[in-house]
């Protein structure tokens, strides 16, 4: 009997995930504030509370994580993301102090502590790159010139990701100081020898994983992608950035066919993940935090505006595609879970939880529409100040 409940609530689940995405595509915004709210309705303090299902939407938010960075890492190829660390690195920098001040500056006012300081700083600096790419293209805007730039600096975070989360996990585990640089070296030794194997020995990694057979493909490429992210995080480096460093090593027609293969499985599991986040925190803990996030967001909002601007300004762009660039950069979604869920997990702080989730419902909603929104204001306002705005698309 209990297993048949588990499963009538797993497929109910399901489901209702599928019912929300379903709304989401209708409406063009991304699904994910959407699953932070199924969560908060079904999860502890919510309307209905569910019971059995919990070990499977653990476990399913677990994947989900994993099969997010994995695609993501297989975005880049190793010489592309050190390329980028080198050319980039001044508006990487710029885009890590002006995003990451806000969310330090705010745990600090409200008296959490250095850690919670680190993780909301973590919370306020990272992009979601998965609804950023979804923004790009709804609006037909990757043949514009800004557009290297909004993903030199997404590669960037996601390069400082790589370094941020084996520290917050040293950082949240509580450990002294050697222990804590213990920890550190050995993350730092794991993360370089992916690296160089990306690097120099990806071609052997293919062809370990390559098969004419796509399920003996998609068996291989997840069985590695999830052992490397339980060994990396056996290492006290997170499994995001295994698996993350594993969608680097592969490359050319190998990645777009793993791609295809696990863009089902990382749509269902990431969609468990963001239910499971929203059904760990009350919402009866939202609105004392609803002023802080509102705050942040604003905040967050001019920041990423500002990062972009600047870096397309940089690069010679014009007013119309530096507005885009900054509009771009300011959807924030699955990284943002990830750190507030890291902080949750190990018992930091249980207002974390509830402001991540409010800052994220937040921008995750409002960066897309200000971009559907975009182009046409700041058409006006150039036509008004008599300058000649830039064609909608530009060549690359």
């Amino acid at each position: 009997m209990h297993g048949a409940v588990a499963l009538i609530e797993i497929g109910a689940v399901i489901l209702g995930l599928g019912l929300l995405g379903a709304l989401s595509a209708k409406f063009s915004i991304s699904p994910i504030p959407l699953y932070l709210l199924a969560g908060l309705a079904f999860g502890k303090g919510g309307i209905l509370p569910l019971a059995t299902s919990e070990e499977f939407t653990a476990t399913g938010a677990e994947i989900g994580v994993i099969l997010l960075l994995f695609t993501l890492g297989l975005e880049y190829t190793a010489p592309e993301l050190v390329g980028t660390l080198r050319h980039n690195a001044v508006a990487g920098l710029v885009d890590l102090v002006l995003n990451a001040a806000p969310g330090v500056a705010v745990a600090l006012l409200l008296g959490w502590g250095p850690v919670a300081a680190v993780a909301l700083g973590g919370v306020t600096y990272v992009t979601s790159s998965g609804i950023t790419a979804k923004v790009l293209a709804d609006l037909q805007w990757l043949g514009n010139r800004e557009v290297p730039i909004v993903l030199s600096l997404l590669v960037f975070e996601d390069l400082t990701m790589a370094v941020y989360l084996p520290i917050l996990t040293a950082l949240l585990a509580g450990v002294g100081l050697m222990a804590g640089l213990t920890t550190l070296a050995i993350a730092a030794a794991t993360i370089t020898v992916i690296l160089i194997v990306a690097l120099r020995f990806g071609r052997y990694v293919e062809r370990f994983v390559s098969s004419p057979n796509e399920e003996v493909l998609l068996l291989k490429v997840l069985g590695l992608t999830v052992l490397v992210a339980g060994v990396a995080q056996l290492l006290q480096v997170s499994a995001a950035v295994g698996a993350f460093l594993v969608g680097i090593a592969l490359s050319g027609p190998l990645a777009h066919t793993a791609r295809e293969l696990l863009s089902p499985l990382r749509d269902l599991f990431a969609a468990v993940f963001f239910v499971f986040f929203g059904l760990h925190t009350d919402p009866n803990a939202l609105p004392p935090m609803l002023g802080w996030a509102l705050l942040l967001a604003a905040v967050g909002l001019a920041t990423k505006a500002a990062t972009g601007w600047w870096a397309a300004r940089r690069a010679g762009i014009g007013p119309l595609g530096r507005a885009r660039a900054g509009i771009a950069l300011t959807p924030r979604g699955e990284f943002n879970i990830v750190i507030a869920g890291l902080a949750v997990a190990a018992g930091l702080n249980d207002k974390i939880g509830p402001l991540a989730a409010a800052y994220v419902l937040v921008l995750a909603v409002a960066g897309p529409i200000l971009a559907r929104s975009l182009e046409p204001i700041v058409r006006w306002r150039l036509r008004r100040r008599g300058t000649e705005p830039e064609p909608a698309v530009e060549a690359a």
